[in-house]
């Protein structure tokens, strides 16, 4: 099919993910400081710099700790922000480098339920065949892993900047609100690899290869980002309900713990005891944004426009042909993804970071 008679992808909403950084690059930010870093070995001692810190499971089986640093370092000049994600992620190199072991395993462990939940999205006759159930898996790991840097490094950025402008702002709110442009950021990079995924996972194309020059002959560069909006659309409400039902399990947990003992102010939540809480949050939030995660793979599947290339067209159709229970298709593999991902990555983070140490 000739490129200037198919329907293009806007190349518009692949540059939101670029404007968020764009406006901070722009601006007055302050110097990176001490980071907190994902799952911190459970014998770990948290430096006293550190007042609050949160484990939450993101995208593909991942974590991320969202801390509240106690000092601020003063403003710095707009080249200062390059050099800062630069020191950010050379500070939290083995942190990093355990994590993204950690996150490549998790996901390769739980790519098998990943594409049985694509097949049930797009209503396939047999979902569960055992053929194919790898295939894209490659695409799928060159995304994430760097995913998960970029989000990591993106997220102190924004964090740090944010508490600097707006000191009488509620700390858990600016890490939310960070999380989310963290995400956002991110997802520039990840929409390819999960275009080339889910496309592959569908049975559209037979290769990554294939996938690649497919896409660029049908839609050139926007094709790559076909159904970005779709995943910004699940992946922002999914951040929000995944920060606020982990607050909630952990206060729930804590004050179960705190009844029964007799030392209740010194009653603090373990490495562990965040992972479980993590995984009930992600479970909970992966449910609720089913819907959201059902539009976002039509459209990142759909090569003949025929969802109407919107979040609203989309969902008009599914509900139209479907109804409304068409918008949970898959909703069960869904939910099983995000607590054994949570659980491996877990595991292999700790594994992985005790024998760094070991070598150290």
């Amino acid at each position: 099919m000739n490129r200037s008679s198919s329907k293009r992808p806007s190349r518009v909403p692949p540059l939101l993910s670029l404007l968020f950084l764009s406006i901070f690059l722009s601006t007055q930010l302050s110097a990176a400081t001490k980071i907190c870093l994902p799952f911190q070995p459970i014998k770990r001692t948290y430096s006293s710099a550190i007042a609050t810190t949160a484990m939450l499971p993101i995208r593909g089986g991942g974590a991320a700790k969202l801390s509240k640093t106690a000092t601020y370092s003063p403003p710095g000049s707009a080249n200062t922000i390059l050099k800062s994600f630069y020191q950010t992620v050379i500070n939290a190199r083995s942190h990093l480098a355990a994590a993204a072991a950690a996150r490549a395993i998790s996901i390769f462990a739980m790519y098998p339920i990943d594409t049985i939940k694509t097949r049930m999205q797009m209503k396939q006759g047999d979902a569960f065949r055992m053929s194919g159930l790898y295939t894209g898996v490659t695409g799928s790991l060159v995304g994430q892993v760097p995913y998960g840097v970029l989000t990591f490094g993106s997220y102190e950025i924004y964090k740090k900047s944010l508490l600097n402008r707006f000191p009488n702002v509620k700390p858990a709110f600016i890490y939310a609100l960070a999380a989310i442009m963290g995400d956002v950021t991110g997802s520039g990079w990840l929409c390819p690899s999960e275009v080339m995924k889910q496309q592959l996972q569908a049975g559209i194309y037979p290769s990554m290869s294939e996938a690649i020059k497919g896409i660029w002959k049908k839609s050139g560069v926007g094709g790559f980002y076909q159904g970005f909006t779709g995943g910004l659309a699940r992946d922002v409400p999914f951040r929000v309900a995944q920060l606020t039902t982990f607050e909630v399990t952990k206060s729930l947990y804590l004050g179960a713990k705190r009844s029964q003992s007799s030392d209740a102010d010194s009653v603090s939540l373990s490495a562990l005891e965040a992972a479980v809480c993590g995984a009930a949050a992600g479970s909970f939030s992966a449910a609720i944004t089913n819907p959201l995660d059902r539009i976002k793979t039509l459209m990142m599947t759909d090569t003949t426009n025929a969802y109407g290339g919107s979040v609203m067209a989309c969902a008009s159709k599914i509900i139209k042909d479907e109804g409304l229970p068409g918008l949970f298709a898959g909703v069960v593999p869904r939910v099983g993804y995000i607590a054994p991902s949570v659980c491996i990555f877990f595991v292999t983070y700790e594994f992985v970071q005790q024998k760094m140490n070991t070598s150290d």
